[in-house]
């Protein structure tokens, strides 16, 4: 694990003691290293000296420069990875809205219990980390812009590839496939567990293709990611990356997607969808029908977008089919597309195929009808069969 500085800010002395005490195992074995400030304005001397500080510890009330005043401080620094957490007492919800709305990222009341900063602090870091992955992704394909050959092996690479992904899980069965129509795409798809019983589940299309498109699926895909291991609401994950997107994506570019979170304990599947495809759901009697367009506009547009989710049932048995619209705009030699309504016929009576069948049969319908022309956009399938009875 790589070693993650923190800044605990606070006038308080005894706090020093009281958390070289308690993560002394994790300072003993170089995975955190801790720093002190008794105030804002001392907290700010060290940030500029050090700018390898990952994560700040604040209290609110100090003298000299309190922690409100220290967050506007910080916020002006314009630094995407330095995340603030604010310690304030118990029931001031102001000061908890004051200091959230100056771009704190979590908060604990006092008193501290020190289980529940623990569990802070590593959630704070893992974000951290996912999203300096992100931004490492972001870095790697500007470099590798006239390498298309390496852009290609990047871009798979980041691509969940290996089925079955979780095979010791059998509450499901998932299979997804992704064929760029250049050397490298822009749809993009992922799926992962965050936690025990829920699995998350992505598919995207940004609008454009070639270097710039892989450039912002490769920035989407991994900020949905870490920012569905918050464990918010479907709704607010899009909401929240849509934010970033507006300030991270080059201009004029956007990407639709799909998320939705499988409850493999009860069928439970909450989505919201921003501007893509709606998935087709296949019931045990072989009857397919797509899922209400529940959610919002395409992320990367426009800040502070409202989306809506909801929540359906899963039946042991049924399977979600999502796809990319290069499959429904497929063309043959007669200029003629593919269309949904030849996509849900294929769909129709599958409900005995598996997720990785379902995904191969569509892709060979889809090539029969193209007869050799030219591949014109990115096709993406995947399929999710929930199995527990």
């Amino acid at each position: 694990m790589q070693l993650a500085k923190i800044l605990v800010v606070d006038d308080e002395p005894d706090l020093q003691e009281l958390i070289r005490q308690k993560f002394r195992n994790k300072i003993k074995a170089n995975e955190y290293e801790f720093h002190f400030a008794e105030n804002g304005a001392e907290a700010l001397e060290k940030i500029a000296n050090d700018g390898t500080i990952d994560l700040i510890l604040t209290d609110i009330n100090m003298p000299v420069m309190d922690g409100l005043t220290l967050l506007s401080k910080i916020n002006e620094l314009n630094n995407k990875l330095l995340k603030s957490v604010i310690v304030s007492a118990y029931g001031d919800m102001e000061n908890i809205r004051t200091a959230m709305n100056r771009g704190a990222y979590d908060f604990i009341t006092k008193p501290i219990d020190l289980k529940d900063l623990e569990i802070t602090i590593e959630k704070s870091l893992k974000d951290i980390e996912l999203y300096k992955q992100a931004l490492a992704s972001h870095n790697k394909l500007i470099t590798l812009q006239k390498e298309l050959d390496i852009a290609t092996v990047i871009q798979t690479s980041i691509l969940p590839r290996t089925f079955p992904p979780f095979p010791d899980r059998k509450e499901f069965d998932i299979f997804a496939k992704m064929s760029p129509a250049k050397e490298v795409g822009g749809d993009l798809y992922d799926f992962f567990l965050i936690d025990k019983y829920r699995l998350g589940v992505v598919i995207g299309d940004v609008a454009g293709k070639g270097i710039a498109a892989a450039l912002l699926m490769a920035v989407c895909k991994t900020l949905l990611k870490a920012t569905a291991y918050k464990g918010m609401p479907a709704d607010n994950i899009l909401s929240e990356v849509n934010n970033i997107l507006v300030d991270e994506s080059p201009s004029n570019m956007f990407v639709t997607v799909f998320y939705g979170v499988l409850d493999t304990r009860s069928g439970a599947f909450e989505y919201s969808n921003g501007g893509h495809n709606s998935p087709y759901l296949i019931s045990t009697d072989g009857k397919v029908n797509p899922l209400a367009e529940i959610g919002g506009m395409l992320l990367g547009a426009m800040k502070d977008i409202e989306y809506e989710s909801t929540v359906i049932m899963i039946k042991p048995g049924e399977s979600l089919f999502f796809n990319t619209d290069g499959v429904t705009e497929a063309f043959n030699k007669e200029k003629e597309e593919f269309q949904e309504a030849r996509l849900s016929q294929i769909l129709e009576n599958k409900n005995d195929s598996s997720a990785d069948e379902l995904v191969q049969q569509v892709f060979e319908n889809v090539q029969t009808f193209a007869d050799g022309v030219e591949q014109s956009d990115d096709i993406t399938c995947l399929a999710i069969k929930y199995l527990k009875n």
